[in-house]
């Protein structure tokens, strides 16, 4: 049981730490862009900045849902309950 329990806590760790990775870079990459595109043509940069915020709140709905996923597993993890019944003895 603590084989799983500590491999749970692994996952959500990682669950967690890439998908903090994944928005980090996601966002870099496209602030870099947005400032190019307003560079190159300023008179778009409104237009620019209301759709670069709106692809910033889906990167960032991403790493939330991953958050909530990490900490159902961290606080009400299915696989220690399916362990702790297969390995009841069965009664008869």
């Amino acid at each position: 049981m603590d084989l799983v329990i500590g491999l749970t806590a692994i996952a959500v760790a990682l669950l967690i730490g890439l998908g903090a990775l994944g928005v980090g870079i996601g966002m870099g990459l496209l602030g870099g862009r947005f400032l190019e595109g307003a560079a190159r043509q300023p008179e778009l940069a409104p237009m620019l900045q209301t759709k670069m915020f709106l692809v910033v709140a889906l990167l960032d709905a991403v790493a939330m849902i991953g958050v909530g996923i990490a900490l159902f597993f961290a606080f009400a993890n299915p696989f220690v309950d399916q362990l702790r019944d297969a390995l009841q003895p069965v009664a008869g």
